[in-house]
C-alpha cells in the first residue's frame, strides 16, 4: 500500500496546526507503511490530504486513487480566526464532499460534518497525536530560555501557544495577565494569515497597550524551550479540532488551566483545570501543591501517542483499499 499525503505547508501555513499534525503523522507512518509527502505523481494507493487549496485540490482532480482528508478545519473554528469567514466557509461543504472518506479529529468536529454541514461521506474520528518521546521537559533549555526573556528561576511563568486570535483568547491573555501582575505571562505565536487574521489591527493595539509581565516574542524555532521554561499552560481559546499544542504541553508534564469547553473534556476528561469565566482563574490555580496535583494528571497524553495514531490510520488505509 502506498500513500502520498498532500499538505500546503509554505510560508507562515507551516506553523498551522493542521501542517504539524499532518508531520506528526507522516513521521509515525514512515516505519511502517510506503508512504511520501507532496509528491507530484500519481502511483498511489491513497492521496490523504490535510488542506485543501488550489495545489491540493489540482491534485485531487487528477488522483484516481481513494482520496481522503482529515477535517483539521471546519467552518466554526474560522469564526473568530478569520477575516470575512464567510468568504470561505461555503467552500466546506462542496469540497469536503469530494472526497472518499473523511477523517474528523474529535466527535464534535464529527458532529459539525454530518449534522451541520450535512456533508454525504462516511467520517472516521481519529485524534491527533504526537511523539510524546520528543517532548519532555530540559532544565537546561529551561535555563536559557529565561535568561534570554529575562525571567528568574523562581517567578512562576505561563505559556500559551496560538495565534493571535479572538477565537484562541489572546483578549482574555491580555486581561488574565493584568490580574496577576507577580506571574509571568508569555504568547508564543503571530499572525500565519496576515491582515486577514480576525481584528487584526485591534490586537496589535491591545498587544502594544499590554502590562509589563506580558511576554509577546513571536514565533520561535524551538517551542520545547518554551515548555520547559513553562511552569503552567493557559489556553484560553474558545473552540478548538483537537489542539496539538495541548499533546505537547501535557506531553512536556506542564499542567494547564484552560477553558470550559466541549472538546477538552472529550479529550482529556478532569486531567485539566478547567473556568468557565475568568473570575473563576484564582492564584490558588497557580498554587505549587495545585500545579503538582495537575502535573501528575498531564499522563493523560500517552493516549495521543502518534505510535496509536499511526496504527489507527493504518487500519483505516486497509480497511478502505480492501
Amino acid at each position: 500500500m502506498r500513500v502520498n499525503f498532500i499538505v500546503e505547508d509554505f510560508g507562515a501555513f507551516k506553523y498551522l496546526g493542521c501542517a504539524t499534525a499532518a508531520k506528526n503523522l507522516y513521521n509515525g507512518l514512515q516505519s511502517k507503511i510506503d508512504v511520501e509527502w507532496n509528491e507530484k505523481t500519481y502511483d498511489f494507493d491513497i492521496a490523504h490530504f490535510h488542506t485543501f487549496g488550489p495545489s491540493s485540490m489540482l491534485y485531487a482532480k487528477r488522483f484516481k486513487g481513494t482520496k481522503i482528508i482529515t477535517a483539521h478545519s471546519t467552518p466554526n473554528l474560522n469564526l473568530q480566526n478569520i477575516a470575512l469567514p464567510f468568504l470561505i466557509n461555503w467552500l466546506y461543504k462542496p469540497l469536503y464532499n469530494r472526497f472518499d472518506h473523511i477523517i474528523a479529529v474529535s466527535n464534535k468536529c464529527k458532529r459539525e460534518l454530518l449534522e451541520e454541514m450535512k456533508i454525504k461521506k462516511d467520517v472516521t474520528v481519529i485524534y491527533n497525536g504526537i511523539d510524546t518521546k520528543a517532548f519532555k521537559p530540559d532544565k537546561g533549555k529551561r535555563k536559557t530560555f529565561r535568561e534570554k526573556y529575562g525571567i528568574a528561576g523562581d517567578k512562576i511563568l505561563v505559556l500559551t501557544v496560538a495565534q493571535r486570535t479572538p477565537r484562541k483568547g489572546i483578549y482574555d491573555f491580555l486581561e488574565t495577565a493584568k490580574r496577576f501582575p507577580n506571574i509571568i505571562f508569555i504568547w508564543i505565536g503571530g499572525f500565519p494569515y496576515g491582515g486577514f487574521s480576525k481584528e487584526y489591527l485591534k490586537i496589535k493595539r491591545a498587544i502594544e497597550k499590554r502590562s509589563s509581565n506580558a511576554i509577546f516574542p513571536g514565533f520561535i524555532e524551538d517551542i520545547t524551550e518554551a515548555y520547559s521554561a513553562a511552569d503552567v499552560f493557559f489556553m484560553p481559546s474558545y473552540a478548538e479540532g483537537h489542539s496539538i499544542v495541548m499533546l505537547e504541553a501535557l506531553s512536556m508534564g506542564l499542567p494547564m488551566i484552560a477553558r470550559d469547553i466541549e472538546e477538552y473534556h472529550e479529550a482529556f476528561g478532569d486531567n485539566l483545570i478547567y473556568f468557565k469565566d475568568l473570575n473563576d482563574i484564582t492564584e490558588n490555580d497557580f498554587d505549587k501543591k495545585m500545579l503538582d496535583e495537575y502535573r501528575r494528571k498531564t499522563k493523560v497524553v500517552e493516549r495521543f501517542d502518534i505510535e496509536k495514531t499511526a496504527t489507527e490510520h493504518i487500519k483505516l488505509y486497509e480497511q478502505l483499499t480492501s
